[in-house]
């Protein structure tokens, strides 16, 4: 295709705009109010597959060793731990750090356990995290047939139920996301083929004196991805505001800060402009070529 043929097509589009302003209007509008709620949908499930993550990532093995067990009996056991194939990280924790932290987390009540250093009751303990979370419960087991290993405790129950809950909001979210993504495309689809429909004499008249089928489709390919884009850039700038002072004001209180982890601004609202240009424009030129191919058969 010639650049000037290209010109011509991209300013006849832009035109078609122009001289449809209602039609061109009422495209834009259902784009536009589509796009918002998918946006909204999209930041929402993005956040709580981020809030399962986190809560994944906390899930963790305590191995409590037997208290006779030596130093060489020790470092046996975090060999045999390592030597599991899904095992990520061992952290090994001496009894006498053990009973620090354990103070620690007692804050002012610590000195009901004054003295108890010299004759430690704790066990040396190992913190194990898995490469996946959801293979918790398999290496837990493992880890628990080896020897001098008395006890371990990794939420056993609580944690199955944790995974399979958060499996469970991701997928509605997926199924959820993409059921009104494909109703967003047909109602978009369906609100261009009006403004199509308006015009089909112009296009009946085009192809009777010899237009080809493709520079008849042009021009609207043009004007179906302007309506397309358009409708996506407003409700992104206003998703990509509203987030901002959503993050503001929980970031302003501490207890709302403590309580909701969200994802930060930045790259949330350029994976979502993306996401919803993308989508906006390819509803634009689907919806223009679909609509406009009934016409061309004079």
């Amino acid at each position: 295709m010639k650049i000037r043929t290209l010109g011509r097509h991209v300013r006849e589009g832009v035109k078609n705009l122009g001289r449809n302003g209602w039609m061109s209007f009422a495209s834009i509008s259902a784009v536009t109010i589509t796009l918002f709620i998918l946006g909204v949908f999209l930041i929402l499930a993005m956040n709580v597959n981020y809030f399962a993550q986190s809560v994944e990532k906390q899930v963790e093995i305590r191995v409590f060793l037997d208290v006779l067990a030596t130093k060489e009996n020790v470092a046996q056991v975090e060999q045999n731990i390592k030597a599991i194939p899904k095992v990520d990280t061992v952290s090994f924790i001496p009894k006498d750090e053990g009973l620090k932290q354990f103070k620690e987390s007692l804050g002012e009540k610590a000195y009901l356990f004054d003295g108890l250093e010299k004759d430690n009751p704790l066990p040396d303990t190992f913190v194990v995290k898995t490469k996946e979370p959801q293979d918790t419960s398999a290496v837990a087991a493992q880890i628990k047939k080896l020897q001098y290993v008395k006890n371990l405790n990794y939420g056993e129950g609580t944690v199955e139920k944790l995974f399979a809950l958060t499996g469970a909001v991701r997928n509605v979210g997926i199924a959820f996301i993409i059921g009104l993504g494909f109703t967003a495309m047909f109602l978009i689809a369906n609100t261009i083929k009006l403004t199509i429909v308006a015009r089909r004499r112009e296009i009946e008249i085009m192809k009777l004196v010899g237009a080809t089928n493709w520079f008849i489709r042009w021009p609207f390919f043009v004007e179906g991805l302007m309506m397309g884009i358009l409708g996506a850039l407003i409700p992104t700038v206003m998703l990509m505001v509203g987030y901002y002072y959503l993050l503001d004001g929980i970031q302003s209180s501490f207890e709302a800060a403590q309580l909701f982890k969200l994802l930060p601004l930045f790259p949330l609202v350029y994976q979502v402009a993306l996401a919803l240009i993308a989508i906006g424009a390819f509803i634009g030129i689907w919806g223009s070529l679909v609509s406009v191919r009934r016409f061309l058969r004079v």
